[in-house]
């Protein structure tokens, strides 16, 4: 019958938009970056000059252990300062680490020039006609350690009355702010230009998405900047942008570097793929003319660290030009945005982000539940005139139109709506595709346990039979690890499904009925946890509901046509 293909039509939808989320958005699992030839890096930075080329590749600790540093030591950030360039090219992220292990090492987002994962930030000035600091040059420091509560300020003269003065403060957060200041003191005007650069000598390791831009990205103008990537600066080279406010960096899955102009100030940003390797985006601003006796400041601020909402949209209210679209929400942010809130508070109060999801399922339920119950009830009616269908189906079985007619007759004297039940279904499917977009970019999901063997709910769940539940000291691959949510999930399913009125007359609905609850389950294996244990507990609050309105809904016939035959 036509209104059941409607229901079908709706759920075949469903399916279609997760298997083209498994083909095309597959789960990413996040790996160190692999090994790679050292570049001592990436040049063509808007001074034109380069640090040396180191002769020998350099580890990590034999690069901070060349120079002078200054230790950088917040809540969130450890790391040095290298004196040699004033360069920010040390950093891990305390409270991230690579992976659950005890002995885990923090997530280090910056390295120094010469090792193989290269990637850092400086701040500086060309000039023509006076010598500017360089990446050779050494700095003096005025103080032993950068901490929230102590800036840092870096001095360095040139020999013919010019001084270049850097004072370096950090927050709390991932926000390095560096007031750049010139003296002149020479006899005659000189013309600076102030720029600011990230380098790195790698792409990002993780797995791009179609939903998710992974690369290059800025601000300009006001609008954020997703279309280029590393491949786009490998075929097409430089990409340049001029801009007032706005801020350019790259971006991974979950961390972020952007370098961000002062406010108010026009640059010109580019993007570039380094001919000796690597990557860069840079920004410059308009020279300054300094006179002799006067001096001339500006500011450049440097996010650095992970791309956590409450801090992107803090700095966002501090004057950084949206900077949470470095969270790549999509089309819907409109509507992610609030669900992420809402689990984010739902964990503030249970303390764990399982709960929260399941709070979060239960408040879904709890808003469709009005739709449900029309759908719930048109279902219940649906099941109880089957025996009359069935009468018009055999009366009217050589006459198809004559049978629709009659059906619609019917349907209308017993006040159901077939169609009640594509609703919910369609209603459901940006809220799931929301809590998908959210396991799949927030930092704050990451690594965050349920309960027993669920210890992360942006992984897949891990425990499948396929291995005998880890007996088997085997990994199997991702599309035959069917673990234990994904098949509660088609479980719940085809309880849900045996619940529904079974179509009558299409051979081909029953199949597709009996199909899809494994279908879902197969193709919800590899995906996040998270997600999984959502779906799981909507069907069993499903389940419950439609039994209870079922029940209701008979008692509330049985009394109607009891008052009926009593009148």
């Amino acid at each position: 019958m036509q209104d059941n293909r409607n229901l079908i039509l709706a759920i075949v939808l469903s399916a279609i938009v997760l298997i083209g989320w498994s083909i095309f958005f597959p789960t990413s699992t996040e790996e160190l970056p692999a090994e790679q030839p050292p570049q001592e890096q990436i040049a063509d930075a808007p001074g034109g000059t380069d640090a040396p080329v180191a002769a020998q590749p350099r580890t990590v600790d034999q690069a901070l252990a060349e120079g002078g540093r200054v230790p950088i030591d917040t809540p969130l950030l450890k790391g040095s300062i290298n004196l040699q360039g004033a360069r920010i090219d040390d950093l891990s992220l305390v409270r991230h680490r690579y992976d659950q292990k005890k002995n885990s090492e923090a997530i280090r987002l910056l390295s120094p020039a010469g090792t193989p994962k290269a990637y850092f930030a400086e701040a500086g000035w060309t000039g023509e006609g006076v010598e500017t600091p360089g990446p050779s040059t050494v700095w003096q420091a005025s103080a032993d350690r950068l901490t929230p509560e102590k800036p840092l300020t870096l001095t360095w003269e040139n020999g013919t009355g010019q001084r270049f003065i850097q004072t370096i403060s950090v927050d709390d957060g991932y926000l390095f702010t560096i007031e750049r200041r010139v003296e002149n003191r020479g006899e005659g005007a000189i013309a600076v230009r102030p720029y600011a650069t990230a380098r790195r000598a790698q792409a990002t390791s993780d797995q791009s998405f179609w939903t998710v831009h992974l690369g290059p990205m800025g601000v300009f103008n006001d609008a954020a900047e997703y279309d280029i990537d590393y491949e786009t600066l490998d075929e097409e080279g430089r990409q340049r942008f001029t801009t007032t406010d706005g801020w350019v960096g790259f971006t991974d899955k979950y961390w972020l570097t952007a370098i961000i102009p002062g406010k108010g100030e026009s640059v010109t940003a580019n993007m570039r793929a380094v001919p000796s390797g690597g990557y860069q985006v840079d920004y410059v601003s308009e020279p300054m003319l300094i006179a002799p006796g006067q001096a001339k400041s500006g500011t450049t601020r440097l996010f650095a660290g992970a791309k956590e909402k409450e801090f992107l949209d803090r700095y966002e209210d501090e004057g950084v030009v949206r900077i949470s679209k470095a969270i790549d929400w999509g089309w819907f942010e409109w509507f992610m945005r609030p669900i992420f809130d809402l689990l984010r508070w739902l964990f503030h109060v249970t303390g764990n982000f399982g709960v929260a999801i399941i709070c979060l399922t239960f408040l879904v339920r709890l808003v469709l539940y009005p739709i449900a119950n029309k759908q719930f009830r048109s279902m219940a009616g649906m099941r109880r005139i089957q025996p009359k269908l069935k009468a018009l189906q055999d009366r009217y079985k050589e006459d198809k139109p004559r049978l629709q007619q009659e059906m619609l007759k019917l349907y209308k004297e017993e006040k159901i709506n077939p169609a009640a039940g594509c609703l919910p279904i369609l209603l459901q499917i940006p809220i799931f595709y929301a809590l998908y977009k959210v396991l799949l970019v927030s930092v704050e999901m990451r690594h965050q346990p349920f309960v027993l063997w669920l210890q992360d709910l942006s992984a897949p769940d891990p425990l499948t039979p396929v291995n005998l539940f880890g007996l088997l000291d085997f990994t199997p691959p991702s599309w035959i690890a069917i673990g234990i949510l994904p098949i509660l999930l088609g479980i719940t399913m085809w309880l849900q499904f045996k619940l529904n009125p079974q179509p009558m007359t299409d051979p081909v609905q029953k199949q597709v009925f009996g199909i899809m609850p494994w279908v879902l389950m197969v193709i919800m294996a590899p995906f996040a946890a998270g997600l999984q244990l959502y779906w799981v507990v909507s069907n069993i609050l499903t389940i419950a509901q439609q039994k209870w309105l079922y029940y209701r809904y008979d008692k509330e016939q049985e009394a109607s046509e009891h008052a009926a035959q009593k009148g």
